[in-house]
C-alpha cells in the first residue's frame, strides 16, 4: 500500500551565525516533531503547511511554494492500526510569533539549531532533511556575502 501523504512546516528563523529551527512535541506521545497535518480541501500543500503551523505553534511567516524534501514515517492511528505517511516539508520563514494559539496547551516548542534539532525529532529521514535544509540555507548565505562582496 502506498504511504498516505501529510504536509508539513520547517519553521525557523535567522540569526547571526545561522538559522534557529522550531521542533514541536507531538500530543499523543510528547515525542518532538514539526508541524503537519492531513490534505484539506481548497489548500495547496504549502497553505495547508502554514496553517498547521500557525494552529500547531502559533508561528506565521513566508512559506516556500516549493518543499524542501519529504520524509516517510509510521503513524499511528489508533490502538491496533498503523500507517506509513510521506510528509512533504516546506520550509517556513518566521516573522510572528504568537504568545497564545489553538494547541499551546497541548504541546512544548523548542528553537534550537538545526544540529540540537536533529538530535530530538526520532524519524531519520526529518534528521536528514533538517541537516540538509541548514546545509543548504547555510551555503546560500556564503554564496551571497562572496557576491556582494566582489567588485
Amino acid at each position: 500500500m502506498a504511504p498516505l501523504t501529510q504536509y508539513a512546516a520547517l519553521p525557523y528563523v535567522e540569526v547571526p551565525g545561522g538559522i534557529l529551527v522550531l521542533v514541536i512535541t507531538s500530543r499523543g506521545t510528547g515525542r518532538w516533531v514539526i508541524p503537519k497535518g492531513w490534505p484539506k480541501p481548497r489548500r495547496t500543500p504549502a497553505e495547508l503547511a502554514a496553517l498547521e503551523a500557525r494552529q500547531e505553534a502559533g508561528v506565521r511567516g513566508v512559506v516556500d511554494p516549493e518543499p524542501a524534501g519529504s520524509f516517510v514515517y509510521w503513524k499511528r492511528l489508533h490502538l491496533l492500526a498503523w500507517t506509513r505517511c510521506r510528509v512533504e516539508v516546506f520550509p517556513l520563514l518566521v516573522d510572528v510569533q504568537k504568545l497564545d494559539w489553538k494547541e499551546k496547551p497541548e504541546r512544548r516548542l523548542n528553537w534550537c539549531t538545526p544540529a540540537e534539532a536533529a538530535a530530538l525529532v526520532r524519524e531519520r529521514g526529518l534528521k536528514a532533511l533538517i541537516r540538509a535544509f541548514a546545509e543548504g540555507r547555510r551555503r546560500a548565505s556564503e554564496h551571497s556575502i562572496q557576491v556582494r562582496a566582489a567588485p
